[in-house]
C-alpha cells in the first residue's frame, strides 16, 4: 500500500471487536438456496431509516453494506476505512449499482486539517476513442444496442480510488476493510423485493451472457425474495485484490479478464445478440489514474458547502443552484409554494448552463469558477418571476461574460443519464467525514459479468453524448481519446463555522443533482430535519418541458398552484435514494436513509448510547 497518513485516526488504537458476523446472505449465483444468512446484529434488526448515537455513523442503501463499515468503526478504523468496507460490500449487495467494474467520485472532510479533498475516480474512455464512437454509417447506435456491449465500457475506477483513498487518509490496508465484504459474498445476502425486481428487469440482456446468467438468475429463473445468493468469484477476486493490491486489476490477471470480456462479449451464440467489442486494452488499464482535485465551494446562507468538481456536473450545477436561491430570502423561501418555484427554476437555469459548459477538464475547457461565482448567479437570477414558471429549453449564460438576464445562443437538450448508482455516508468518532457516490451506469452496468470474476462491467461511456446535442454549437461531452464522460454525481459535505454539519449524496442519474439540491434545502430553508429532507416528496427539473415529480409532490396543494403558474408536470415513481448524516449540537452523529424509496435504506451508529 504505501506510505499512508494516519494523523486523521488521533491515538490510532484498536477498539476490541463487537462481533458483526454479516447477516450477510449474498450474491453468487451459482447457488440460490431458501437457507436464511447467518445473522449479523445490525443488519438482522433489518434496514433502519434513522440512527443517532455517538462513536461515528454509517448511512447506505443495504443493511450488510450498513453493518460491514460499523464493523470497521467498531474496530478503531476511521470513516475512510469504514467507507471503502462499506462501498465493498454494496459491490456485493448492490452489484446492480456499484462494484469494482465502475467508478465514482469521493469526498472527505479530514477533521486534523479542517480541509475538503475529493478524488476522481470516473470510468476513462480508451486513448483510441473519438468523437465517432457510438457511430455506425454516420449514424448514432441505438441506446439498447451501445449499452450492452464492449462499447459502452470505460476503464473501470473502483478499485484505484479504494487503494487512494486508503493510502491518503485510511488508517488499514486493503485486505483487511475488504474481509467484511468477501465474507457476505461467501456467505450470502438475502434477495428481497428490491434486488428481485432489478434482476427482472435485466432478464433479458442477463440471459445472453452466461457468466451474468449463472450468478444472477440461478437455475434460469429469478432469484426468490427470502432466498440466499452467494458470489464466491467475487470473494475470490477481492482475497486476490487484497493480496496484491489493485495492480491485479490494472496491471494483472483480473484485468487480463476484463480486457477479453470488453473486446470479446461472452455472448451466448444462441442469443442472437450482437453485442459489439469495446477498445479497452491492456495499456489503457495500466494508465489509468484517479485525479486528487479541489473540491467546488459556495456559501450558502453561513454555511460552506463543498461538492465534486468536473468531470462530474454535480458540484457545479448545485453550486450554481445554491447562488441563485441565496438571491432569495429566507422569508421568501418560507411559503412552501415561493420555495418549490424557485427550487425548480434554480434547477432549470443551472441545467441549461450545466448542459453547455461542463465537460472533462482535461479535455475541454471548463468554466467552473465562473459558473461559481455570485455575480455569474446574480445575472442568471434575474430570470425567475415570483408569479410565472421558465419555459425550457432555457438557452444558457455566458459564464465568461455574464450579463444580467441575457443567454448566448441555443438551448441544449437533456441527454440520457443512467438512473442506478448507490450513496454512501460515513463519520468517525474523531469527526472525519467521507461521502461517496459510485456506480456502474444504468441498473445492471453493461449487462456483462467477468467471466469467473463475479462483477459487472459499466456502461458509463454511454454517458457522452453520441452527437452534438445542439448542431453547430461546441458540445463538452462527446467522446475523446482518455476522455471521462460528463456525471452528475454530487456527494456533498456542509460545513458550519469551519465543522461538520452535513454530509449527504444519492443515486439517479441527472436526478441526482436535484435530489441534493432538495434534500440541502429542505434541511436548511425549510427547517425540515434531515430524515424528513430526505423522506420528502420530489420534484426534479432539468430544463426540460415538463418537471418530474413524484405522486406524492403532484397531490400536494402546492402542486396545483404550481400549474397555475405555469409549471408542467410528469409523474415519475420515484426520484433518487439519498443517504445522509449530521453533527448534531450535542456531538452525536445523526445518520439518515430512504424510509421507502428504492426499497429503503440503512443507518447506524456505533453506539447508540453511552
Amino acid at each position: 500500500m504505501g506510505e499512508r497518513e494516519t494523523d486523521a485516526v488521533p491515538g490510532g488504537c484498536m477498539r476490541p471487536l463487537v462481533r458483526l458476523v454479516p447477516a450477510l446472505a449474498l450474491v453468487t449465483g451459482l447457488l440460490c438456496t431458501a437457507a436464511p444468512a447467518q445473522a449479523d446484529p445490525v443488519a438482522a434488526a433489518g434496514k433502519q431509516p434513522e440512527a443517532v448515537g455517538w462513536g461515528g455513523a454509517v448511512a447506505s442503501v443495504d443493511a450488510d453494506a450498513t453493518a460491514a463499515g460499523l464493523e470497521v468503526l467498531r474496530r478503531g478504523g476511521n470513516a475512510v476505512d469504514a467507507a471503502v468496507a462499506t462501498a465493498a460490500a454494496l459491490g456485493v449487495t448492490e452489484p446492480y449499482s456499484a462494484g469494482i467494474g465502475g467508478g465514482g467520485y469521493f469526498v472527505y472532510y479530514d477533521a486534523r486539517t479542517g480541509k475538503v479533498s475529493t478524488l476522481d475516480g470516473r470510468e476513462v474512455a480508451s486513448r483510441t476513442a473519438d468523437s465517432s464512437l457510438f457511430l455506425e454509417n454516420g449514424q448514432p447506435l441505438a441506446f439498447a444496442d451501445a449499452v450492452t456491449s464492449g462499447l459502452s465500457v470505460g476503464v473501470p475506477g473502483t478499485a484505484a480510488t479504494w487503494e487512494q483513498a486508503l493510502r491518503r487518509w485510511g488508517s488499514r490496508d486493503l485486505a483487511e476493510v475488504l474481509k467484511p465484504a468477501e465474507r457476505i459474498a461467501d456467505r450470502g445476502f438475502t434477495v428481497d423485493q428490491t434486488f428481485q425486481d432489478q434482476t427482472a428487469a435485466n432478464q433479458a440482456r442477463f440471459q445472453d451472457f452466461p457468466a451474468s446468467r449463472a450468478l444472477f438468475l440461478p437455475d434460469g429463473k429469478l432469484p426468490a425474495v427470502g432466498s440466499t445468493l452467494r458470489n464466491h468469484d467475487l470473494a475470490a477476486t477481492y482475497r486476490e485484490l487484497g493480496r496484491t493490491g489493485t495492480a491485479a486489476l490494472y496491471r494483472g490477471p483480473i484485468g487480463a479478464d476484463v480486457v477479453r470480456t470488453v473486446q470479446h462479449p461472452p455472448v451466448d451464440p444462441a442469443s442472437g445478440r450482437n453485442a459489439r467489442p469495446g477498445k479497452i486494452d491492456a495499456a489503457d488499464l495500466a494508465a489509468y489514474q484517479v485525479r486528487k482535485q479541489d473540491p467546488t465551494h459556495v456559501a450558502y446562507r453561513g454555511l460552506d458547502v463543498y461538492g465534486i468538481a468536473p468531470s462530474s456536473s454535480g458540484g457545479t450545477t448545485v453550486g450554481e443552484a445554491l447562488n441563485i436561491l441565496a438571491r432569495s430570502s429566507r422569508t421568501e423561501l418560507a411559503d412552501p409554494v415561493q420555495y418549490d418555484h424557485r427550487y425548480l427554476e434554480a434547477s432549470r437555469i443551472s441545467f441549461a448552463d450545466r448542459n453547455r459548459w461542463v465537460g472533462d477538464p482535461s479535455a475541454v475547457q471548463v468554466p467552473t469558477r465562473q459558473l461559481l461565482d455570485p455575480a455569474y448567479a446574480a445575472s442568471r437570477a434575474c430570470l425567475i418571476d415570483p408569479k410565472h414558471a421558465l419555459t425550457s429549453p432555457l438557452a444558457p449564460g455566458d459564464p465568461y461574460h455574464p450579463a444580467p438576464c441575457a443567454s448566448s445562443g441555443q438551448p441544449a437538450a437533456e441527454p440520457y443519464e443512467g438512473q442506478s448508482t448507490t450513496h454512501l455516508t460515513v463519520a468517525d468518532r474523531w469527526g472525519n467525514v467521507v461521502s461517496y457516490t459510485l456506480t456502474i451506469e444504468q441498473t445492471g452496468g453493461s449487462g456483462i459479468t467477468v467471466p469467473g470474476r463475479g462483477f459487472l462491467l459499466n456502461n458509463e461511456l454511454t454517458d457522452f453524448n453520441f452527437t452534438p446535442l445542439t448542431p453547430g454549437v461546441p458540445d463538452p461531452n462527446l467522446p475523446g481519446p482518455g476522455k471521462r464522460p460528463r456525471s452528475s454525481i454530487s456527494p456533498t459535505i456542509v460545513l458550519r463555522d469551519g465543522q461538520p454539519y452535513l454530509a449527504l449524496g444519492s443515486p439517479g442519474g441527472a436526478t441526482i443533482i436535484t435530489t441534493v439540491l432538495q434534500v440541502l434545502t429542505g434541511r436548511v430553508d425549510r427547517g425540515l430535519t434531515l430524515e424528513q429532507a430526505i423522506a420528502a416528496p420530489r420534484a426534479s427539473q432539468r430544463n426540460t418541458a415538463a418537471t418530474q415529480a413524484e405522486p406524492a409532490f403532484l397531490a400536494s396543494p402546492e402542486a396545483a398552484q404550481l400549474r397555475a403558474m405555469g409549471h408542467v408536470f410528469s409523474a415519475t415513481p420515484e426520484i433518487g435514494a439519498a443517504t445522509g448524516i449530521e453533527r448534531l449540537p450535542d456531538g452525536r452523529w445523526l445518520a439518515a436513509a430512504e424510509p421507502v424509496r428504492r426499497g429503503g435504506g440503512a443507518a447506524g451508529v456505533v453506539h447508540p448510547s453511552r
